[in-house]
């Protein structure tokens, strides 16, 4: 387990919470050879096994994360019917979204059910920085299977939460057409600003 600072993530959701920032300070120390600006970057320590898992593929550090995020549920895992992994918006041959979800599962011994589904592609939210567009954006980009969450008790999980208007759309889904009996969110981290 990793030393954490758990954060409380406001939504339409029932309660949320983010387990750590997912950077501490972000410095530029000037740009690389192709033009893009590089910056020196320190993370709390899960944020550093998200990015180490997330970006450099380094498939040994999910176990740090689902220790640590499994410890904190633990006391917890009776508000909970299941877990709902965010859909990835990114292809990637190991799905790290998912591989948190499944191992944290796992360990509290809750079922991971993938029953929301993307509409369409979402790959262009990504760079969407207005909260307008990537709100009009969200319109009707997520369905789910109500066989799954109907009267249910769901924990929405995803590894970072930046502005919630996924998880929020996501959230709306699961209540209104998954008759879903509460949602709560829980992150690995969250940003500093909502951007």
């Amino acid at each position: 387990m990793v030393a954490i600072h758990p954060q409380k993530i406001d939504g339409k959701w029932h309660s949320g919470i983010a387990l750590d920032f997912h950077t501490t300070s972000s410095t530029p120390i000037g740009h690389n050879e192709y033009g893009h600006m590089q910056f020196d970057t320190v993370r709390p320590e899960i944020a550093e096994l998200l990015y180490q898992l997330k970006y450099k593929g380094n498939q040994a550090a999910a176990q740090g994360i689902v220790a640590t995020a499994a410890a904190y549920l633990q006391p917890h895992r009776t508000r909970f019917d299941l877990i709902i992994p965010v859909p990835p918006s990114t292809a990637r041959p190991v799905q790290p979204v998912l591989v948190m979800a499944n191992g944290i599962g796992a360990a509290v011994q809750l079922p991971v059910i993938q029953c929301v589904t993307p509409t369409r592609a979402t790959t262009q939210l990504k760079g969407v920085t207005d909260p307008n567009e990537r709100k009009e954006l969200l319109v009707g980009l997520y369905a789910v299977d109500a066989r799954y969450t109907s009267g249910k008790n769901v924990l929405l999980f995803d590894d970072l939460f930046r502005s919630g208007s996924t998880m929020n759309a996501i959230t709306d889904v699961l209540l209104q057409q998954g008759r879903a009996a509460s949602v709560c969110v829980f992150t690995i981290t969250r940003t500093r600003s909502n951007q």
